[in-house]
């Protein structure tokens, strides 16, 4: 079996094992209008983060 001619360095090995390690993002469910939103972000149906409005959506866009 053959060597390696170099160390490989930490970020060039790290980086090769993260590519295999992907998942979906997580969903949960707006408090506002119950469409489904990603924690800790804006919700893209109404624009609401944390009970007040953040993003103004225009309708019908």
């Amino acid at each position: 079996m053959g060597t390696p001619k170099r160390k490989m360095s930490k970020s060039r090995q790290r980086s090769r094992r993260k590519a295999n390690s992907w998942r979906a993002p997580q969903t949960g469910k707006c408090p506002q209008c119950g469409s489904s939103a990603q924690p800790h972000r804006v919700c893209p149906s109404c624009g609401y983060y944390k009970g007040r409005q953040v993003v103004t959506i225009k309708a019908g866009a």
